[in-house]
């Protein structure tokens, strides 16, 4: 049977490819954690300086890190580390590297419950499908459990034909987990983002399909914690 409450957890890390994915993506699962009781941390993978939705003339890798840093003060995130793997090549990266880096956070700050994207990507990139590779990698090794963020096929199909995407969605029966959120800080942090929210259609189309609530699956086992 399919829950509306997210499981509890002490500590969460997101595990996460791009600056922006904790927020676009995560935002309202990570600010419902953190409204549960949860300590919070993300680890990002690069630092998005490949992006193409270019609204500054500034060091793109900085101006993304900086924005990072905002929108994790926003959902509540203690700590956030983001990496300088090069965006748009992660799945070039070696899988045993990119998975030392979140079992090491998962010990640093005690982590009991690790959150993704659901292992398509979401959104076909590579880069998120390494991203979350490493994480189910490491909640294996260290022991423990995974939640991959999905959408549902339906809002999956919609923005394919509606902008040529390439979305991943899950149908219901798949999904462990229908939780409704309250998206105030996601807002809040997605507009932090200023180098990509702007001009990001696709984003706002999502949101609008997928309304008030929020799909994960287990994508370890929960007998992994």
């Amino acid at each position: 049977m399919i829950s509306s409450t997210l499981p509890a957890a002490r500590s969460v890390l997101a595990v996460c490819a791009h600056p922006d994915d904790e927020s676009f993506g995560l935002g309202a699962v990570m600010s419902t954690l953190v409204d549960q009781g949860a300590d919070a941390t993300v680890l990002c993978f690069t630092r998005g300086e490949a992006s193409t939705l270019h609204v500054t003339d500034d060091d793109l890798a900085v101006v993304r890190a900086e924005e990072l840093a905002l929108a994790a003060d926003v959902l509540g995130v203690r700590r956030s580390e983001l990496l300088g793997y090069a965006d748009g090549h992660l799945a070039d990266q070696p899988l045993v590297e990119l998975t030392a880096h979140v079992s090491r956070m998962v010990e640093e700050v005690g982590a009991d419950l690790i959150v993704a994207f659901d292992d398509g990507g979401i959104t076909g990139h590579p880069d998120h499908v390494q991203a979350t590779h490493a994480a189910v990698t490491a909640g294996w090794s260290c022991g423990v459990p995974v939640l991959g963020w999905g959408v549902l096929d339906r809002v999956a199909d919609r923005l394919n034909d509606e902008f040529g995407a390439v979305f991943v969605g899950r149908e219901s029966n798949d999904l462990d987990f229908r939780i409704p959120v309250d998206r105030t800080l996601q807002s809040e942090a997605i507009a932090c983002h200023v180098s990509q929210s702007g001009s990001s259609p696709v984003l706002r189309r999502r949101l609008e399909l997928t309304g008030g609530f929020e799909y994960l699956r287990w994508l370890t086992p929960v007998s992994a914690s």
